[in-house]
């Protein structure tokens, strides 16, 4: 039985590698059904169900697999790397350094820890980790990507483009590594800056920044932003006002909490399906979307009464495309509100951040320009960033 339980288990890998999740999931499970405790299989099939999504369920089965077999490598790296993903850092670096302690040339586990550290706010021990990875991976775009971020953290500009270099130098036809990669140098000086960051890159950003998102801008970055937001929409709209309303970029739903006393109906769309998820189980929307919002805003022509984007156009450079689809999908009367990062540079500037600042004389003039009325602006201080006040405006439209 066991030999047979092994036999499904290798081919379960066999599919996983070449993509087939499902085919592979059958197989895992078919040996679970013949030795319940076999780890391999309980570590592979929860690999499998965290590229689908299916992160709880995931990690549980990682854990079962850690527990029968502490000392495989393999199986550490893979439960270190679930809990990375579920935000449980301080868990996630010790069994990483446990994983790497019985096989330091993983080069995976050596990029995983890295990226566990600076998502810690630990951007300096982050380094080293990234640097190994770099090593022994010298032609994975990602690891010189992770790494160029860490120096940006560090405040290491010139590292930071070193290594922004290298990712693009080896990325090859990985279009999205090419993109991320010029994207990065740009935000350092190095290039035009683009009209918007890449779609992937703001993706992937926030669904690794999900698990602790609420807990971390409330928290270090002192977030207030929806706050802000629906108290200069309240000076225009009232707080009963029954209205169907578009939270633009939903995140989490910390805006949507925000909005909810202004809604009849109430949806949110966003890139991230991480995001989504967590949204989704606050129960407050009537619908969640997930689409690039310069795609989905031209399919409900006419269909909001408001529309509200927080902390969102930041990640948009030209701010013409998206007035437009904003006002063409509100109806008559309807209102935007949104906030900015500003700058002094017109139209915009990409900071080192990766963030678009906006002049706030530009912003306004573009939004007159796509047929609204400004109704207020407000400048605010948005949240901080390596301790400093993050600068930013609240623009409401009609």
């Amino acid at each position: 039985m066991m030999d047979k339980a092994n036999d499904l288990v290798a081919r379960g890998a066999d599919r996983h590698r070449s993509g087939r999740l499902a085919e592979a999931e059958s197989l895992y499970r078919r040996a679970l059904r013949l030795d319940a405790n076999h780890p391999d299989a309980l570590n592979l099939l929860g690999l499998a169900m965290r590229s689908r999504g299916a992160l709880a369920e995931g990690l549980a089965l990682s854990a079962r697999a850690m527990a029968l077999a502490p000392d495989k490598p393999l199986i550490l790296a893979n439960y270190g790397a679930g809990l990375a993903e579920a935000g449980q850092l301080d868990q996630a670096i010790a069994v990483l350094q446990a994983a790497l302690a019985r096989a330091p040339a993983d080069a995976v586990t050596w990029r995983n820890l890295g990226q566990a550290l600076a998502a810690k706010g630990e951007a300096r021990a982050a380094l080293e980790p990234l640097l190994t990875a770099a090593r022994l991976t010298p032609d994975i775009p990602d690891v010189w990507l992770a790494l160029a971020h860490v120096h940006a953290d560090c405040g290491d500009p010139v590292g930071a483009r070193a290594a922004a270099t290298a990712a693009l130098t080896c990325a090859g036809r990985d279009r999205a590594a090419v993109e991320q990669a010029r994207f990065m140098l740009a935000a350092l000086g190095e290039g035009a800056a683009p009209p918007r960051a890449p779609a992937g890159y703001v993706r992937k950003l926030f669904d690794q920044f999900a698990p602790r998102f609420d807990a971390e801008l409330e928290g270090r970055l002192h977030y207030r932003t929806p706050a802000l937001l629906a108290e200069a929409i309240g000076a225009v709209l009232p707080a009963n006002a029954a209205l169907s309303v578009l939270d633009m970029g939903c995140g989490t739903g910390l805006s949507g909490l925000a909005l909810q006393p202004f809604a009849r109906r109430l949806e949110g769309v966003d890139l991230s399906p991480r995001m989504l998820d967590a949204a989704r189980a606050r129960g407050i929307y009537a619908a969640l979307h997930e689409a690039d919002l310069l795609a989905f805003l031209p399919t409900r022509r006419a269909g909001y009464d408001l529309i509200a984007a927080a902390d969102v156009l930041n990640y948009l450079g030209d701010l013409t495309p998206v007035l437009a689809a904003m006002r063409a999908a509100l109806r008559p009367n309807g209102v935007a509100a949104f906030s900015l990062e500003t700058g002094e540079i017109a139209p915009f500037e990409l900071a080192e951040g990766m963030r678009y600042r906006h002049a706030p004389a530009h912003a306004r003039a573009l939004a007159e320009a796509a047929g609204f009325t400004v109704l207020s602006e407000t400048p605010v201080i948005l949240r901080e960033e390596r301790g400093q006040p993050v600068g930013g405006m609240l623009l409401i439209l009609r």
